[in-house]
């Protein structure tokens, strides 16, 4: 595979991806945005396994896929072909997407990448290296004063010559059916480019782009958006580092504002944190646990950005959301649920954070602990991807299993004849009416069609009657 496909590949990712972009693309001045229209829906099957020819030379393997391919779907309890597309949630989809769309990586990587890369170098601005030499002939008389201003001047200008036609670069880099270039030359050019990715993707994949979602964008003054990132080529003459303007043509990477807004929106309502009805039946390890787990995926996954910090708000919401779920799990204020679980814990980097924290323990092992908070929303350089082969563990007993093993009812805490209560579906507990009884929002907020329940609560379910509240004999 190409060394530009990131996608469904060890030791490839999202982060491989952009943290190429970052670190190789210095000096693009425009991307297009390739996007290839219902791509795992319109896969070729004659292209699909006349690539796999290519390779593979057993024709009962071949004929597997095909049936595979073929093999079409049920909708109401109907029947229907599948006379193209390859079926998403399959092990092997990403494996055949990637097989066909290396012939686009090899089309890039053998025609256009080489027909649109020329130059060792740009050549050098006339008008800056003229100011330049001026002002060290000022400097070298002792008239500092106009040698600063000539100095101001030219550093307003690019050192080599920005519309140099001798020199040329072309970037490619693909997700899955997700693509990005990055090009050092004109519009038109790029323009080029577009249409020759189209007609190529037309003609020998049998594929069309999305005329919607491919986009050119001019890198210095738009934002290309590429696996929810926003690209950009910035711009600064003011900012030196060694008395150079290092900053100038580097790709930043930067978390898109509707991403911020759009992370925020389940936690808040008018601008303030709710509390979350959906977890109220859990106990409090698990609330602080799932709190965590859903704020840690979306830092983690930003974590390359240089505006990651914009996640605070995040952080604030999603905890104000946190407390406000605790205290109305138990009927308190909030301030009550702060002193009881808010901790100081330092992160790897030294930093001392305040988070909430809950530790459950356990005789002759470590802590179990739940921990909203601690991760340093500080951009990291590179990507770290750890790959780790699964491990297949075969459970001996199912969850219901274990559940009755504990030998607790879950509504009243009772350990005294447990039984199990069953529905048919979940969707009956949406029959139970408005006023519903609390076995129904258990089970409905676990989503289960099991509940272990005492002999009591088991015959109060089915008669109607009140049920013994939790910690009462």
């Amino acid at each position: 595979m190409s060394q530009h496909s990131h996608g469904f590949r060890p030791g490839h990712g999202c982060h491989t991806a952009l943290q190429e972009i970052q670190t190789k693309w210095t000096g693009s001045r425009w991307f297009v945005e390739g996007d290839i229209a219902k791509f795992f829906d319109t896969m070729n099957h004659e292209v699909l396994l006349s690539i796999l020819r290519e390779k593979i030379h057993d024709e009962r393997f071949l004929r597997l896929i095909r049936h595979l391919l073929e093999s079409g779907y049920l909708e109401e309890w109907k029947f229907n072909k599948t006379l193209s597309g390859c079926p998403q949630g399959g092990v092997i989809s990403p494996i055949l997407s990637n097989i066909y769309l290396d012939k686009l990586d090899q089309y890039v990587e053998q025609v256009l990448i080489p027909e649109y890369t020329r130059g060792g170098k740009r050549a050098a601005n006339p008008m800056y290296d003229s100011l330049r030499s001026k002002a060290d002939w000022l400097r070298r008389k002792g008239k500092m004063k106009e040698a600063k201003e000539l100095r101001k001047q030219f550093q307003k200008l690019p050192s080599f010559d920005p519309h140099d036609e001798g020199y040329r670069r072309l970037h490619y880099v693909r997700y899955a059916d997700d693509t990005l270039f990055g090009f050092v030359g004109t519009r038109q050019e790029a323009e080029e480019i577009k249409q020759r990715l189209g007609q190529f993707l037309r003609d020998t994949l049998k594929l069309e782009m999305s005329q919607e979602k491919t986009l050119i964008t001019h890198a210095s003054t738009e934002a290309a958006r590429f696996l929810n990132y926003h690209i950009v080529n910035q711009q600064n003459d003011t900012k030196h580092t060694q008395k150079r303007r290092r900053i100038n043509g580097r790709i930043a990477l930067l978390v898109p504002p509707d991403v911020v807004e759009s992370k925020c929106t389940p936690y808040q309502q008018n601008g303030k944190p709710i509390h979350r009805k959906l977890l109220l039946e859990n106990d409090d390890f698990t609330i602080i646990e799932h709190y965590q787990q859903e704020y840690r995926g979306i830092v983690q996954y930003y974590m390359l950005a240089q505006n990651v910090s914009w996640f605070w708000k995040l952080h604030w919401l999603a905890k104000g959301s946190l407390l406000k779920t605790l205290a109305n799990k138990h009927q308190t204020t909030i301030m009550k649920m702060l002193q009881k679980y808010e901790v100081s814990f330092q992160a790897e980097d030294g930093t001392i954070y305040r988070c909430l924290e809950i530790q459950i323990q356990r005789e002759g092992k470590k802590p179990l602990v739940a921990r909203f908070g601690g991760i340093p929303l500080k951009r990291q350089k590179t990507a770290v991807l750890v790959d780790q082969i699964p491990i297949y563990i075969r459970s001996e007993r199912n969850e219901l299993v274990k559940r009755l093993l504990a030998d607790t009812c879950e509504l009243c805490g009772s350990r005294e004849n447990v039984e199990v209560h069953h529905i048919r579906k979940l969707a009956d507990l949406n029959k139970e009416g408005k006023t519903r009884p609390r076995w129904v929002k258990v089970m409905a907020a676990r989503r289960r069609k099991t509940l272990v329940v005492c002999h009591f609560c088991h015959q109060a379910i089915h008669t109607g009657q009140p049920m013994r509240q939790k910690g009462s004999d």
